[in-house]
């Protein structure tokens, strides 16, 4: 895992990457928030899907609800980055246009428009 530090008006920003996968469940994610707060700083986190296992975006295995709401608890914003247009399940798509209305949860394409909205207040 590589974190990247973007230095905006609201503080750090963390850009994790990697090769393997890091989110596989609720631990490894409190694992991840625990890590960047250490090593950046850091309470907003960008971090590519690609990185998270894809049971997560099944909404009814119930991952991604318990995982993001530890990101809630922490007071952790989170982007996560990718293409989000290959899911066909509308409860997902509701989801992601539900979070993306929000203040600490975004699912968005690119790292720019990450960087862009966790550096708002």
């Amino acid at each position: 895992m590589n974190i990247t530090k973007v230095e905006a008006a609201v503080g750090n920003i963390a850009i994790v990457s990697g090769s393997e996968v890091l989110i596989i469940d609720v631990q490894s994610a409190l694992d991840l928030i625990a890590t960047v707060h250490y090593e950046a700083d850091s309470n907003r986190i960008i971090i590519n899907k690609s990185l998270i296992i894809e049971s997560f975006f099944d909404l009814k295995t119930r991952l991604a609800g318990e995982i993001l709401q530890k990101f809630i608890n922490y007071r952790v914003k989170v982007a996560i980055v990718g293409d989000f247009s290959v899911y066909k399940s509308k409860s997902l798509k509701d989801f992601i246009y539900e979070s993306n209305n929000g203040n600490d949860i975004f699912f968005l394409p690119t790292e720019e428009q990450a960087i862009e909205k966790l550096s708002q207040r």
